[in-house]
């Protein structure tokens, strides 16, 4: 019976639509970590206090972005993310850093995906790249980013099974994030930097009711079903408020461990919602620099 009843089942999941299909595929590789993934994580220990005392700035992809001159950030260290590199003048200010989020295979076929890779790959200078364990097998199979220092992270636990004020070790399995500068937060924290800028970290598409970013997208345009394409987000406010109580206790936990561990993070972009953080305009923050310098 029990054998009969498996036939039926894999009979059945083979006429499930595709991104279902590859969804359960890649449920079950993430239930066990490779011991190649391994390996990735414990090689993550050796960026832990790499950057001790210094400041970086995370470069999001909000449209306030646009209004700033990011050509100030030359010569400072800049983690970029996801899209980023469509920044204007992101040559001049040359992150060192960039960081994607888990991928979500179903929405995105591994072809797609491939080809955004290697848009990245064309576009990232010599920046040192964090992806999701997930997108492990991918890199390796199709050779992608061919000289570029790749880390891992294992995104697999809770934000709200955290009980204390830890600096979050990226050497080990970390919380799942519902927006990539959580993850870049918890990345640069582990590195070390004493003073974290945000920058384009606007989270207000709620309001607006619209999804947009700092530049035109270009591989990846026209592949977020969960908006129109012009941008209109097309969930239901329960689900949004849903996911924004999710990223603002996120967000809470940092700062909550960042205070503990005498880290400063900082709002330096314009507008936006996100309102867990001090705010100080990114030219007072760059020309208290100068004060200091004299």
């Amino acid at each position: 019976m029990a054998a009969a009843l498996r036939k039926i089942l894999t009979f059945g999941s083979m006429l499930l639509p595709y991104g279902v299909h590859e969804l359960r595929r890649r449920h079950k590789q993430r239930s066990q970590i490779s011991e190649s993934v391994l390996q990735a994580l414990h090689a993550n220990r050796e960026l832990a206090g790499r950057h001790k005392g210094q400041r970086c700035f995370i470069l999001g992809n909000g449209p306030s972005a646009k209004a700033q001159d990011l050509t100030v950030l030359a010569g400072e260290t800049v983690i970029s993310v996801s899209n980023g590199y469509l920044h204007a003048d992101f040559q001049r200010f040359v992150p060192k850093y960039h960081v994607v989020p888990q991928i979500t295979f179903g929405t995105m076929t591994e072809d797609q995906v491939e080809r955004w890779f290697v848009e990245m790959h064309e576009n990232l200078g010599e920046a040192e790249l964090f992806l999701n364990e997930t997108e492990a097998g991918i890199v390796a199979e199709r050779k992608l980013f061919a000289g570029r220092k790749v880390h891992y992270v294992a995104l697999r636990t809770n934000f709200d099974d955290i009980s204390d004020t830890s600096i979050i070790d990226i050497g080990k399995p970390i919380p799942r994030v519902d927006s990539v500068p959580v993850l870049a937060l918890m990345i640069a924290m582990h590195m070390g930097f004493k003073d974290i800028a945000l920058l384009g970290v606007d989270h207000d598409s709620w309001r607006t009711g619209y999804y947009q970013y700092a530049f035109d997208l270009k591989v990846q345009a026209g592949m977020d079903f969960s908006v129109t394409s012009d941008g209109k987000i097309l969930s239901p406010n329960y689900d949004t408020f849903q996911s924004l109580a999710r990223l603002w206790r996120q967000y809470r936990r940092l700062r909550m461990i960042a205070v503990a561990n005498g880290v400063r993070i900082i709002n330096a972009g314009i507008g936006g919602e996100l309102d867990e953080f001090e705010r100080i305009p990114l030219d007072l923050l760059l020309s208290q620099d100068k004060v200091r310098q004299i």
